[in-house]
């Protein structure tokens, strides 16, 4: 049976826009109410999912949620018709209006934690949605992702979809942005590696200072027993408190794996070596594959650098006969350092042969690269079957999204315009649309 690993790419939404509402995300903060471009940025991310598809990967889409949220506004005191809602929150709480309306769902790394059913005890594909407790515009999400993601692999069969963690700290989880499978094969059982920043119950262990830690120990043990994995296939390791200090908000700004290759920073983790030899010790024991650790020194790439550049916010995917391209974004090639450290890497004894630049720029200005944009599921031939087909990418597909952007997006987005009562009527004249094209029901609040 044939097996892949399949990108769903985060579609970005029609109020994109620049917020500054991520505290420890330093683009975001950065780029904080500029201007934002939500039909560039939907094409942008259009074009990388083609392209994926051309290269011969299985690509999907991932629908993006109903901004502004006027039920959280109207949970929050505002009442009236949408039109009276919004001025309300505009006049007396403006910070919560832009966080109501940020189109952060387009990073789709966070949408969920995915166990293939190679891994699984129940030999099911599990879905578990992030709660993204540690941001409020970011914790208005998971009920919304749980349900697109039971739309796109509706088949009880194969998919077992889980409720997100509680709506606490204790539990933060900031879903596959902190999680990486490593395996032989896809459709072999494999190592999945949980990073976690703090330790939720024991305040004496190591923690940032400076920014939070989003996603926790407890979290990280929480999913990997809804997904029902063996502890011979699971490697819990901890982000180091100081990089996270540096900007570092997710593990995948600081490291990438793919099969059987860790791609890293030397500062990315505590306790480095012990945990690369539980992760060298356990993937042995499913695969007969040499494994690669890739460490990146500081002095070759500084932390600054990696996270401006989001060398390591990249994807690492298998393009046949054993090798492994980079899909990174243009700000790597445009770095003198980073740019000369991959034309390197390409020439060394490693799968990763090949690097691909996409220009991103309207998600990078917000704070995510290549790799937040997509979520990875392992599937096979039966499973990939029973996928909705209408969400994954084709020519057809690409030209009618393409269109519908063409439709409904605006050119610029700024801060006054999160007031206009047209902005509503237009992004859910265009959800519903789209609900259509993907085949998805009535996943929105507005048509329940």
């Amino acid at each position: 049976m044939k097996h892949f690993e399949a990108n769903f790419d985060g579609l970005v939404g029609p109020t994109h826009n620049y917020a500054g509402l991520s505290v420890g995300n330093v683009a975001s903060l950065n780029n904080a109410k500029d201007t934002s471009n939500p039909k560039s940025a939907a094409k942008q991310g259009l074009q990388k999912m083609k392209a994926l598809h051309d290269m011969g990967l299985v690509q999907g889409v991932l629908a993006p949620h109903e901004r502004p949220d006027l039920d959280a506004l109207r949970r929050l005191g505002f009442s009236g018709s949408d039109t009276s809602v919004l001025e309300q929150a505009a006049k007396q709480a403006p910070q919560v209006l832009r966080a109501v309306y940020s189109a952060s769902s387009m990073w789709t790394a966070n949408a969920a934690t995915v166990s293939p059913s190679a891994d699984t005890a129940d030999k099911k594909v599990h879905f578990t949605p992030a709660n993204l407790t540690n941001k409020f515009h970011r914790s208005l999400e998971p009920e919304t992702s749980g349900r697109i993601l039971k739309a796109m692999f509706n088949n009880e069969q194969h998919f077992a979809h889980h409720q997100h963690l509680p709506d606490n700290d204790h539990f933060g989880d900031e879903g596959a942005a902190n999680h990486t499978r490593l395996c032989g094969e896809y459709d072999q059982a494999g190592v999945e590696l949980f990073v976690y920043g703090r330790h939720a119950f024991d305040s004496s262990k190591p923690a940032p200072v400076k920014y939070p830690a989003r996603h926790t120990y407890e979290a990280c043990e929480a999913v990997s027993r809804l997904h029902q994995l063996d502890e011979s296939g699971v490697v819990y390791m901890q982000q180091n408190p100081d990089v996270i200090d540096q900007g570092v908000f997710h593990n995948d700004v600081i490291s990438v794996g793919n099969q059987n290759v860790l791609f890293y920073h030397e500062q990315a983790f505590l306790n480095t070596a012990e945990k690369f030899k539980e992760i060298q010790s356990k993937f042995a024991k499913k695969s007969d594959k040499e494994f690669h650790f890739i460490k990146v020194a500081t002095d070759q790439v500084s932390v600054e650098q990696a996270v401006k550049t989001y060398l390591f916010n990249t994807q690492l995917v298998d393009i046949g006969n054993g090798h492994m391209a980079i899909i990174a974004p243009m700000e790597c090639k445009e770095n003198p350092s980073v740019s000369a450290y991959l034309d390197n890497l390409i020439t060394q004894n490693t799968p990763i042969k090949q690097v691909n630049y996409f220009d991103v720029k309207q998600s990078m200005r917000n704070g995510g690269g290549p790799a937040c944009l997509r979520l990875r599921v392992a599937l096979n031939e039966q499973e990939l079957a029973a996928t909705n087909q209408n969400v994954l990418m084709s020519e057809q597909l690409f030209s009618t999204l393409n269109t519908w952007v063409d439709k409904h997006y605006r050119d610029e987005l700024s801060e006054s315009d999160l007031r206009d009562p047209m902005l509503v009527i237009e992004t859910r004249a265009a959800l519903d649309e789209l609900t259509q094209i993907l085949n998805l029901g009535s996943v929105y609040p507005f048509q329940r």
